[in-house]
């Protein structure tokens, strides 16, 4: 009797007073988050510049971007697993360190092959490192210093991924010490020595208090679900649709069904399944994936289409190009701030907002395109961009919020790897749908009118975003 009750205590003590995150330990957390998300944009600016230096064809190119994306989204469970288990701050300082590693090899890649390969690891570091983020926050964080801490994630996620490709413009332009587009891997290295330094001395270990073992079937399985869902959709259009897309394509439902079939046996056998069945139980975080996914397609979709119509439609360098999209990441982190004491005031309705000004944003934004082009650049898209950051910020950080408020500290892991793959995947098919549709409208229409359409079918993403965010329960556990 005695062996059985003296763990109960032990357990609830680890719930109810978790190691404390403090103000330097969140910010070198919020740093881990922001790496990944700025890489997964920075190249877009990047890609030409690299492909006339390593002599690439387009389908190389975009391996470049889609090795990053698909090897980042097939590990992030696996990566929020293993932290649960072996510690979130061991895990974040090795991820972190092979970050700044596979960075590395990629700024002194000497060919694309090279360059495919690094960027491939370089995802793979990311998913060990993204999910410890979140999962410490859950576990060592309570009450208010948790709607903050998570507030300021969700600003974190959603600047980087538009200063990404600010930052990608400006690299490229100054041609730091001969560099070129060298320069948007190698400037990470830095940052990640600073990184490990505080980690190590900042942020605080916490696993979960029955550490389970990796369930090697579902790992297999979740990674055929996901590769066949996202290397054909990434890869597709550059290679010409060829048979094996969509070969792909059909065994996608086929490995989905098979991974939910064997998850669930391992639940009711009560073995320990990688994505456990029984976490969609949470009304919360059903309902916030649902609004993760149009919400992250649209964005990752403008995010691509934009870049490529003010640069090769407009004529604007990277830099002015980037420059473009600062008034919506400076009223992103602005709004986002005020997030929480909007959400204490007036609950989940500020998620639909959110979507009606992103909506009036998008909108004149498509306005501006149809009646400037191609004389578009910051002064016509300022009005356009500025209420598109407003409202992006009263609904992804609170999003985040959704999704993770009923997960218990002992599974954060493996819920906030779930939360970051289903981002992650819709990040790839936003590029994949709304990207595909604007280079198919191009030469039939020309790229001024293939951005306005690209516009207006964004705007149909806004409004599912809002019609679901109706369903939300009024507050946030």
């Amino acid at each position: 009797m005695t062996t059985r009750t003296l763990p109960s205590p032990v357990v609830r003590t680890a719930v109810e007073q978790p190691p404390a995150l403090g103000g330097l330990g969140l910010f070198t957390v919020l740093l881990g988050a922001a790496l990944p998300l700025i890489d997964f944009f920075i190249v877009n600016v990047a890609l030409p510049t690299m492909g006339r230096d390593l002599h690439a064809s387009e389908s190389v190119l975009e391996l470049v971007v889609a090795g990053y994306g698909v090897a980042y989204a097939v590990l992030l469970v696996l990566g929020g697993r293993l932290g649960d288990t072996f510690g979130r701050r061991r895990l974040f300082l090795a991820g972190m360190a092979a970050f700044g590693l596979t960075s590395l090899a990629c700024g002194l890649a000497p060919d694309a092959w090279s360059l495919v390969g690094a960027r491939i690891a370089q995802g793979a570091a990311a998913a060990a490192m993204l999910p410890q983020v979140l999962a410490t926050i859950q576990a060592a964080t309570a009450g208010r210093r948790r709607a903050k801490a998570m507030g300021l994630y969700g600003a974190t996620a959603g600047l980087s991924m538009v200063a990404g490709q600010i930052l990608g413009g400006v690299l490229v332009a100054a041609d730091l010490w001969g560099t070129g587009w060298r320069s948007v891997f190698l400037v990470n290295v830095p940052v990640v020595i600073a990184g490990l330094v505080l980690a190590s001395r900042a942020v605080p270990e916490t696993r979960s208090p029955r550490p389970e073992p990796v369930d090697g079937p579902g790992t297999v399985l979740l990674a055929a679900s996901l590769l066949t869902l996202l290397v054909p959709l990434t890869e597709g259009r550059a290679a010409g649709w060829p048979l094996w897309t969509w070969l792909s394509l059909a065994a996608f439902p086929l490995a989905a069904g098979a991974f939910y079939a064997v998850e669930r046996r391992a639940d009711r056998l009560g073995r320990t399944p990688l994505v456990p069945p029984s976490l969609f139980r949470l009304l919360s975080l059903r309902r916030g994936l649902t609004l993760i996914v149009p919400f992250s397609i649209g964005f990752s979709g403008f995010m691509f289409v934009i870049a490529v119509a003010l640069q090769q439609g407009a004529g604007l360098g990277p830099v002015p190009a980037g420059l473009a999209l600062a008034p919506m990441a400076v009223v992103f982190f602005l709004v986002s701030l005020a997030g929480p004491r909007l959400v204490a005031r007036f609950g989940t309705r500020v998620v639909t907002a959110g979507a009606v000004v992103q909506l009036a944003g998008v909108g004149l934004m498509a306005l501006a395109a149809h009646t400037s082009w191609p004389h578009l650049g910051l002064v016509q898209l300022l009005p356009g961009t500025a209420l598109a950051g407003a409202g992006q910020a009263l609904q992804l950080p609170i999003i985040f919020r959704i999704v993770l408020s009923e997960v218990p500290a002992a599974r954060a892991g493996v819920g906030s790897g779930v939360m970051v793959t289903t981002q992650q995947s819709a990040l790839a098919l936003g590029v994949a749908t709304l990207g595909t549709l604007f280079l198919s409208l191009v030469p039939a229409h020309g790229m001024g009118a293939a951005l306005v359409i690209t516009l207006l079918a964004q705007l149909a993403g806004i409004v599912l975003t809002g019609l679901l965010s109706l369903r939300l329960p009024r507050t946030i556990g």
